[in-house]
């Protein structure tokens, strides 16, 4: 396989369609497509078809995206690294976070961060550690900062435990179920959730199942922290936050717990990264202040 070849292929993932992915290499369509041929003599599969929905990858083909998506991420690491060691500037570290991690830490960390390496480009986002598994399998993230149960992360993915993350029933200022303490006094309230694999909100539903205690009947699926505190905030609809968040001034503000008991386990926050893959000279320093964050906390 070369380098060429790989470009190509990702690019036609990327931009959906030969033509578009010639157009973004500055290739001709006869060039990429005979690129794409030798890639798939190369390896002995067929990696892609065209329907007439576009451009499909053949399960063959899809394996070998996510390898070749790293691949590319560890050879453009290599070279900033080697660019760095010569003198040269403009690093870039991604970074994705919790709502958690992005509310109580960033701004320490960053403002520590950014006296510490001012040329270093960040890329951050913010997500639950479902929707973030992609972005680190394919070298597309360097670290992410997420609540999780390490049994349940893919192999390649290394955890390291940061704090435990206390989350409790809350609602509005002067919610009408303000007063409730059994769970079965919530069974008909209406709950925003992150549902997503992993998250504590399927914890929270898995764990109330173990128990024998009453479920939510009736969930709102939200993968938004903005939109769940909001619908908290405004309407009678319930949410499943951690206590850290609940204390906070702002985000924290016209919300309560609710008095409930018992509670589900705390989980686990950590740092997320690829096994066997150090961090970037860039990343490190970064990764450590958010260790040291948290630790202290």
């Amino acid at each position: 396989m070369k380098n060429h070849q790989i470009r190509a292929f990702t690019q036609v993932a990327e931009s959906g369609s030969i033509r578009a992915a010639a157009r973004a290499l500055f290739l001709s369509q006869s060039a990429l497509t005979k690129s794409l041929r030798e890639l798939e003599e190369d390896v002995g599969a067929e990696l892609l078809v065209r329907s007439y929905r576009g451009i499909e990858f053949t399960p063959a083909g899809k394996v070998l995206l996510s390898h070749a998506r790293l691949a590319l991420s560890m050879l453009d690491k290599a070279r900033e690294e080697v660019r760095l060691i010569r003198g040269g500037s403009g690093a870039r570290v991604a970074v994705a976070m919790s709502p958690l991690v992005s509310i109580k830490a960033l701004p320490e960390v960053w403002k520590t961060f950014e006296q510490l390496a001012p040329g270093v480009q960040l890329a951050l986002s913010e997500g639950f550690l479902s929707s973030l598994i992609p972005a680190l399998l394919e070298g597309r993230l360097d670290f992410a900062l997420a609540i999780a149960d390490p049994t349940d992360l893919p192999y390649e993915l290394v955890f390291k435990p940061l704090m435990d993350v206390i989350a409790m029933p809350a609602g509005r200022q002067g919610h009408p179920l303000a007063k409730a303490k059994t769970w079965d006094e919530l069974r008909d309230a209406t709950w925003v959730l992150n549902y997503s694999a992993g998250s504590q909100s399927e914890t929270l539903v898995s764990w109330l199942r173990g128990q024998g205690l009453a479920e939510p009947r009736k969930m709102v699926n939200c993968t938004s922290s903005t939109l769940m505190s909001e619908l908290m905030r405004r309407t009678d609809v319930l949410g499943f936050c951690p206590e850290i968040l609940l204390n906070d001034k702002i985000y924290g503000a016209g919300l309560q717990r609710l008095q409930v008991e018992p509670l589900p386990p705390p989980m686990a926050l950590g740092l997320v990264q690829l096994r066997g893959v150090p961090l970037s000279s860039a990343a490190k320093p970064l990764a450590a202040l958010f260790m040291k964050y948290f630790r202290k906390t």
